[in-house]
């Protein structure tokens, strides 16, 4: 049996990167992850191969050779799934889907002759049982979740590493948290599942061995969702295994609790993270309050995120406009947030309501709701009817980009981070491509940019005052580069 495993292309999104991967020449931010962990679940002796759209043109051959295709997509990815989804009909190859985007809105896929939805450790089994004798159904789906304890570890091989700018893994799923607007918990969730330090330890020896000196993102969307487990087992293994392994920095997601325990912070350094998303999403604690968004009330959110700068860990955040108690006060109250915490990488978006999510079943009940949402979180679109008049509501979200994005603001809050922010204990190893993207920034941005003051006074500062994130200057810089191209294109 012949498997081709597809993976959809990223439109030009935030967390797309592409304008930004143009400097080091890379194709994409993170392989296939999901898919990858689904072809090691199947039958040894089925050949595979991996088609990663955003990388390799989907040709004729490749839907020739196989059998069956599996494909995986998010939301975001929905357009180009759909294309394929044709693409392979009119070659006659049977489709199986799965992931995020499959789970929610199956019923809008006729052309897919089964679907795997839900967790893939516990409904892709029975498919693949019932394939075999020849009775399999169109769709597996359940209510339970999987133990991950007994996930294998992703068919690495399929992947070109060297392709990608950073590697991801899993060790959690769920989240303790229920966010009205969040649709975790309704995937996941709320039991924060984990899998073992051996496992992820094996998995990060499968990079190292095949030559990864670089970047690992941790998928979770919450990774200090068991705080006890995490300082008691993983952390410990990571620090260890850092010992004997040079050249592998982490990042991740976390809630912004983290920002009180100081054991915690201090040892995720240790082990190698310098990076964390959080979702601050509103300074306004009513319509923190409105979106069940508890963790973040009743604080100082701002010592919060400098308190976790000064750990060694950068913060980037995302934020929300568009929650029933804004007024057009946010809009500046937002501004003045992103400025002050210097969180560079400030994710802002209109509110939208994912299926699943509570907001989703309010808003419907409401009469609401205008369809389905892009899943992109930063393309000025919403697929709700907000309280707030929608020209004052399109207007200020414009204002926030344009300000936080605007050169002269974006450099501000990147000297604002670097007078915080303790050099991280786990320096990345510097590789041809830095070097290449430092002399793409020079040109594109130095030279030829309208930000070429900021971007010289920027390397100039940090050379002679922090030398030591100079690489980190110059990444910050390539990533305004991108947001600023994003801005444009979509919002402004």
């Amino acid at each position: 049996m012949n498997i081709l495993l597809i993976y959809p292309e990223f439109p030009d999104t935030f967390w797309s990167f592409k304008h930004a991967l143009k400097f080091i020449r890379k194709k994409a931010s993170f392989p296939p992850l999901g898919l990858l962990t689904v072809a090691t679940m199947l039958p040894t002796e089925w050949t595979k191969r991996l088609v990663d759209v955003n990388m390799t043109k989907l040709s004729d051959k490749y839907l020739e050779w196989a059998d069956y295709v599996f494909i995986s997509s998010m939301v975001i990815q929905r357009a180009s799934a759909q294309q394929i989804i044709k693409r392979c009909k009119e070659a006659g190859v049977n489709i199986v889907a799965g992931g995020p985007l499959f789970t929610s809105e199956h019923e809008q896929f006729k052309d897919v002759d089964h679907f795997v939805l839900n967790e893939a450790e516990l409904t892709l089994p029975p498919f693949l049982e019932d394939l075999k004798n020849g009775c399999a159904k169109r769709t597996y789906t359940t209510p339970q979740f999987a133990n991950i304890r007994e996930t294998p570890a992703p068919l690495w091989e399929l992947a070109d590493l060297n392709r990608y700018a950073s590697m991801s893994i899993q060790y959690t799923r769920g989240c303790p948290y229920q966010c009205e607007f969040c649709d975790v918990t309704a995937l996941f969730g709320r039991r924060t599942r984990t899998k073992t330090a051996e496992q992820i330890i094996a998995e990060l020896d499968t990079f190292y061995n095949l030559g990864w000196r670089g970047n690992v993102f941790f998928v979770d969307d919450n990774l200090i969702g068991n705080k006890k487990t995490l300082k008691k087992e993983l952390l410990p293994a990571l620090i260890k295994w850092q010992s004997d392994h040079a050249g592998i920095t982490f990042n991740t997601e976390v809630s912004i609790n983290l920002a009180k325990d100081e054991p915690l912070m201090h040892m995720m350094s240790e082990a190698g993270f310098n990076t964390v998303f959080v979702g601050i999403e509103t300074p306004d604690t009513v319509s923190l309050t409105e979106c069940g968004k508890k963790q973040n009330k009743n604080r100082d959110l701002v010592e919060d995120v400098r308190r976790i700068q000064r750990a060694g860990l950068q913060v980037q955040a995302g934020f929300i406009v568009g929650f029933d108690n804004d007024t057009p006060s946010i809009f500046q109250r937002q501004i003045d947030f992103i400025q002050k915490s210097g969180i560079v990488t400030a994710m802002v978006g209109l509110l939208q309501a994912p299926s699943g999510t509570k907001l989703y079943e309010r808003l419907k009940r409401e009469g609401r709701l205008l369809g389905r949402m892009t899943g992109d979180n930063a393309d000025g679109s919403t697929n709700i009817i907000p309280n707030m008049d929608p020209d004052i509501f399109r207007e200020g979200y414009k204002r926030i980009l344009r300000h936080i994005y605007s050169p002269e603001n974006y450099y501000q809050r990147i000297m604002t981070l670097f007078k915080e922010y303790k050099s991280p204990k786990i320096k990345a190893r510097i590789k041809f491509e830095h070097i290449v993207g430092l002399l793409c920034s020079i040109c594109r941005l130095g030279i030829l940019g309208k930000e070429r003051v900021q971007f010289w006074n920027l390397l100039f500062w940090t050379y002679f005052n922090r030398r030591e994130l100079f690489p980190l200057a110059v990444t910050l810089a390539i990533y305004g580069y991108h947001f600023r191209k994003i801005s444009e294109l979509h919002i402004l």
